[in-house]
């Protein structure tokens, strides 16, 4: 039998998460049955919403996780003994199976099988082919609806769903800007993600760096963040603008108090659509959305990064430097 090593949930953070919240444990995988097949898990996406399951601060919209849950999460893993005639060993195929190097499954609780593609790498369906690119283009084409021509800003957008859908908005003939942490971000979502411009929100004046570099007003703002990057994002909108909500970065490690909008008459004064947005809210479009992606990637046209630890014992100490901004790109924890 494989010997599975997981990491469990075990306490509740307060703010940022320790590596005292998890558990490290190992079994054995149990034999499968009639329609199961046994993974052996290569990636591990490391994704903000997990802080927001962990608690101890804002939970994300439903319960969260409870100590001695498996950490959830995504993994694309290796079919290596199966019992099931629709997936063969050496299939792979992706799914939110958990913080765990290996997994038993029927099929039901994966998102898609992996369909090689020339140009495009495996660990692309992590991020970039997979739920963070997906949740780019979805945020961007689905919510957003920018017209060529159109200024669209992007938060976060040395991350893996930023860096994507400040490229889909470029694709579609739109100006696109970035809103990243420090110069070298900056740099990197300029020269190699190929935005027109970066705003530094570690720089003083967001707003004014944002009224700099969106002559014109912001048509569309993509908002991963919240809190004082809305409240400047806000400052600049034009008229009839639309922001698509997909995360709120700024509030998932504050306990307390939080940051309060100073600009929110904007909605009003300038006739704004402000509208979050799940994933799943467009399961039936990820297909679409994949197939555009994995034809950007294999063509060049959509650049992407990752940061890869390696292990998963090392995941906990990855998650928590992503969430302080350590990764560039996408985050992922190499499991085999």
């Amino acid at each position: 039998m494989a010997t599975n090593t997981q990491v469990l949930f075990k306490s509740h953070p307060d703010g940022m998460p320790s590596p005292e919240n998890f558990e490290i444990v190992t079994q054995e995988t149990p034999a499968l049955e009639d329609g199961q097949f046994l993974l052996e898990n290569v990636y591990l996406s490391l994704d903000p919403y997990m802080r927001m399951l962990m608690g101890g601060g804002w939970t994300y919209s439903g319960p969260g996780m409870t100590p001695g849950q498996l950490m959830v999460g995504r993994v694309l893993g290796r079919v290596a003994e199966t019992r099931n005639g629709d997936y063969m060993v050496g299939d792979h195929v992706v799914g939110r199976l958990g913080w765990q190097t290996h997994a038993i499954s029927d099929g039901t609780d994966l998102d898609f099988k992996v369909e090689p593609k020339d140009g495009v790498p495996l660990s692309a369906y992590m991020g970039v082919c997979g739920s963070t690119g997906v949740t780019g283009w979805a945020g961007v084409k689905v919510v957003g609806q920018p017209e060529s021509g159109e200024t669209v800003l992007v938060s976060a957008a040395a991350g893996s769903v930023g860096s994507a859908a400040g490229q889909v908005a470029r694709a579609m003939g739109c100006r696109a800007v970035g809103i990243a942490g420090g110069q070298e971000k900056c740099k990197l979502v300029r020269d190699e993600f190929g935005f027109d411009d970066c705003c530094d929100y570690k720089a003083d004046d967001l707003a004014g760096q944002i009224e700099k570099a969106c002559p014109d007003g912001v048509d569309v703002y993509f908002d991963n963040v919240g809190g004082a990057v809305l409240d400047a994002a806000l400052a600049n909108m034009h008229k009839g603008g639309r922001i698509p909500v997909c995360g709120v970065l700024a509030d998932y490690n504050v306990a307390g108090e939080r940051y309060g909008i100073q600009n929110f008459r904007k909605v009003f004064d300038k006739s704004l659509v402000i509208r979050g947005f799940l994933l799943s809210d467009y399961r039936d479009r990820w297909p679409e959305a994949r197939a555009e992606l994995e034809s950007m990637v294999a063509s060049g046209a959509m650049k992407y990064r990752e940061t890869i630890a390696e292990g998963i014992k090392n995941a906990p100490d990855a998650f928590i430097g992503m969430l302080q901004g350590a990764n560039m790109g996408k985050q992922l924890v190499k499991l085999a």
